[in-house]
């Protein structure tokens, strides 16, 4: 709870903005700004994490998606720590529900960066080896994050329901349960598993976001048989 309010997790927008659907996890309003109940905070977050935990235990996948510029570099970093996928430039619609063509949209990346390495397009003609690797970089800021996604992930964590819509309606409509940070303003009904709290808030990304990768990782130690840590996850001790 200490790191919860610490982080700045307890913050919702001004009243202004909120949707009524968050009514049941607002605790207070003070000058104008809506204050999250970090009890119920806490509570949801561990159920979250217990739901991706045995997603990834019964050998699933998960996918994190965070497109706002200050979260990016967090989303991407607490991602490659658990081994996850992730999206942070922008959602390709139909990544989703319409996998087969974005699954050849990654084999294409694939197919440059191989060319690249081998130093296939060194030897093209000049004008030809530059539009290839234009394409290449083009292609690297949406598709780097799932370039080894090779099926549809089990699970999907999002940061800032209402920005991510695209994805939270595409998962819904392909049955992948989605785990969702859901600020004041957002529609907590949108997903599986609403974890209330500041999704504007670096801190309070890294935070709620690290405690998901930590929960992928445990899932993981869990299905290789290897022993986990013992110690309750830091930041949720009542």
């Amino acid at each position: 709870m200490k790191d919860l309010l610490e982080s700045g997790v307890h913050f919702g927008h001004r009243k202004r903005r909120w949707n009524p659907r968050m009514k049941n996890y607002i605790f207070a309003e003070r000058n104008g700004i809506h204050i999250i109940d970090l009890e119920q905070t806490l509570e949801l977050l561990k159920e979250a994490y217990l739901a991706v935990r045995t997603k990834i235990e019964e050998g699933g996948s998960i996918l994190f998606v965070g497109t706002k510029k200050q979260i990016r570099d967090i989303i991407e970093e607490e991602a490659k720590r658990c081994n996850a996928h992730w999206v942070t430039e922008r959602w390709l619609g139909g990544t989703l529900t319409n996998y087969r063509t974005i699954k050849r949209s990654i084999e294409k990346y694939r197919k440059l960066l191989d060319m690249e390495k081998k130093g296939e397009i060194e030897r093209l003609i000049k004008k030809e080896g530059l539009k290839l690797i234009k394409e290449r970089e083009r292609m690297g800021k949406l598709l780097e994050g799932i370039r080894e996604m090779d099926e549809m992930p089990s699970v999907l964590y999002v940061v800032d329901v209402k920005k991510e819509e695209t994805a939270v309606l595409e998962a819904r409509k392909v049955g992948i349960p989605v785990v969702g940070l859901v600020d004041t303003n957002g529609n907590p009904d949108y997903v599986d598993y609403p974890v209330p709290g500041n999704d504007d808030a670096i801190r309070s990304v890294k935070l709620i976001t690290g405690f998901i990768a930590t929960a992928v990782l445990e899932g993981r130690m869990t299905q290789s048989g290897e022993k986990g840590d013992d110690r309750k996850t830091e930041g949720t001790e009542e």
